[in-house]
């Protein structure tokens, strides 16, 4: 007879099956490799290094593995590249709120900046109602092809620019969308040199309109980082966060203290934005088996597990669980534990995520949980 602790490590179909919840996934860095083809063959973009789909996926993978920035941001030129008309971001949109769907995500937040899509003449406006309309429509394909998934947009401002508070002027005219719209906003670009307090007044801007934001924090510069982000400028959530494990020392002993920043962190349950494929590949952690998650679930931080960038780290939200499954045994209950973790931390009103939790995420692990039963 099997019993229910062993049944309950998940298999990779349960992981698939499993309703997931996702705070961090960025739209550009998303996107079908057999769609980028489509579209730079529309529009007569001619840069990319391949023109055949499977090889153009691979490339974006091996650069962004490569240790090499350089490489790393030339995936992004691509992908932009092909986002600057409405058509492009419309299916870009479409097709991302649908391949969510097929993984078993019922709720995601999907962040783009918008000042980076307006080369082919768009306005901000335009690019934000064509991003809402395509995940409409992945969310009605999604349906009709038997999932269920809800998308919100989160509108990024870039770090190094200086037009933080016109968009999140913007996040703030697009909120309250009938069937979906902007949830929140964001600011995201390179941390070393670019503190967040360069754009306060977008953030003080968005505290006194009551709207909601996150900021990349912690994934490069470190504490100073996650500090600047939380106690200067309010941040609901830190994207990434994950070295807030400098500020946590372990003993040989296994005795684990918290510095200050640490347990004001645990203690206001601010949510971290893990990504650990990505993490990987930006050097915050040597391995799965040694990313900080593991200890930052076993302290009860507010932990949530996200994808960042599926198609240069060439993952998934199944894979991210399969490769922490692989690496610390979790099982359902911990899937659970981090989907709820999410949805709590969700930029949707109260009521809707407490919906979602006792209505969609704890009904689905608890079948889950019940297969072993019939097995």
């Amino acid at each position: 007879m099997t019993s229910q602790s062993t049944a309950n490590i998940p298999t990779p179909d349960q992981i698939r099956r499993a309703p997931k919840v996702l705070l961090h996934d960025h739209l550009d860095g998303g996107l079908r490799p057999g769609t980028i083809v489509d579209i730079a063959r529309e529009t007569g973009y001619d840069r990319l290094p391949e023109s055949d789909p499977d090889k153009l996926g691979l490339w974006f993978r091996e650069a962004a593995d490569s240790g090499s920035l350089e490489r790393y941001l030339e995936t992004f030129s691509h992908t932009v590249a092909v986002m600057q008309t409405r058509d492009a971001l419309v299916r870009v949109a479409r097709e991302c709120a649908e391949d969510l769907a097929e993984d078993g995500v019922v709720y995601a937040e999907v962040r783009y900046a918008p000042e980076q899509h307006l080369e082919g003449g768009l306005s901000l406006e335009e690019v934000v109602e064509a991003v809402n309309e395509g995940f409409r429509e992945g969310e009605q394909l999604a349906r009709e092809s038997g999932h269920r998934i809800r998308v919100g947009a989160l509108l990024t401002a870039m770090r190094h620019a200086a037009r933080a508070l016109e968009i999140a002027e913007l996040a703030n005219r697009y909120r309250d969308l009938p069937g979906g719209g902007v949830v929140g906003f964001d600011i995201a670009g390179a941390e070393a040199g670019f503190p967040p307090t360069r754009h306060l007044d977008a953030f003080e801007y968005l505290k006194r309109e009551n709207n909601h934001f996150t900021i990349h924090a912690g994934e490069a510069f470190g504490l100073p980082s996650i500090w600047q982000a939380l106690q200067w400028c309010g941040a609901d959530r830190l994207g990434h966060g994950v070295r807030i494990i400098d500020d946590i020392e372990v003993a040989d002993d296994g005795s684990v203290r918290l510095g200050r920043l640490a347990a004001y962190v645990r203690d206001k349950r601010i949510p971290l934005e893990l990504c650990p494929s990505s993490n990987l590949q930006t050097g915050a952690a040597a391995s799965y088996a040694e990313h900080p998650i593991g200890l930052l679930r076993r302290l009860h931080f507010r932990a949530t597990v996200n994808t960042d960038n599926r198609l240069m780290s060439g993952t998934s939200m199944s894979r991210e669980f399969e490769h922490l499954v692989d690496a610390f045994g979790y099982t359902l209950d911990d899937m659970q534990w981090f989907s709820v973790n999410a949805m709590k931390s969700a930029f949707i009103p109260f009521d809707e995520r407490l919906a979602m939790i006792n209505d969609v995420v704890k009904p689905g692990y608890a079948e889950l949980k019940s297969e072993w039963l019939f097995q």
